[in-house]
């Protein structure tokens, strides 16, 4: 469940990511399209949220800035298998 952090509304503009940089503000930055590299980040608005660890922070449809807990977990990786069995000796007939 997604919690609002703080209420900014800012408005956004096609053809740009917008993210929470690290200083806890807003910045956007061009996206890439084909082999056109994107654009360098500018700050949009100056908010200065705290992140705490184990949060996701976003940027929500009103232009706000949410939170919401990081899920850890999927699938668990197998253990890693022995590389060689031991060679088998030969029986002697007698």
């Amino acid at each position: 469940m997604a919690k609002k952090v703080a209420k900014v509304g800012i408005k956004k503009e096609k053809g740009y990511l917008y993210f929470v940089d690290k200083q806890g503000d807003i910045s956007c930055a061009q996206m890439s399209r084909g082999n056109k590299k994107g654009g360098k980040p500018k700050k949009v608005a100056k908010v200065g949220v705290k992140k705490e660890t184990g949060f996701l922070y976003f940027i929500d449809k009103g232009g706000d800035i949410s939170c919401a807990e990081m899920v850890r977990g999927g699938k668990k990786k197998k253990s890693a298998k022995k590389s060689a069995k031991p060679a088998m000796k030969a029986k002697k007939k007698k």
